[in-house]
């Protein structure tokens, strides 16, 4: 049974920093790429960061600079350093796996997903 699980999240004040974590399970790791996704409060849930061991990393536009993703393949792990917190980052913060094995930022590449973890950046 495939699974992603998201942890990381929380309260912090804007300028502050979270690590979150996706741990996967149930499926050959290297083959896929690892996407994180954020939704905010009545928006639609955007591509944030994407990974893959053949198509290295990318990053939207607002997450350039301040954010970055890494993998530990052994762990099955990927990371989303955030550093430079806004408001605007709050939402909820989702992991996919694209079979595919492209970093791509479009969330019908994905083909499973994780519950989610909560961020909130206070003003």
């Amino acid at each position: 049974e495939v699974q992603l699980v998201e942890s990381g999240g929380g309260l912090v004040q804007a300028g502050g920093s979270l690590r979150l974590s996706c741990v996967a399970s149930g499926f050959t790791f290297d083959d896929y790429a690892i996407g994180w996704f954020h939704q905010a409060p009545g928006r639609e849930r955007e591509g944030v960061s994407s990974i893959s061991v053949d198509d290295g990393s990318t990053y939207a536009d607002s997450v350039k600079g301040r954010f970055t993703i890494s993998s530990d393949n052994a762990k099955k792990t990927v990371y989303l350093q955030m550093n430079s917190l806004k408001p605007e980052d709050t939402g909820v913060y989702y992991c996919a796996a694209d079979l595919t094995g492209i970093a791509a930022l479009e969330e019908c590449e994905y083909d499973y997903w994780g519950q989610g973890t909560q961020v909130t950046v206070s003003s």
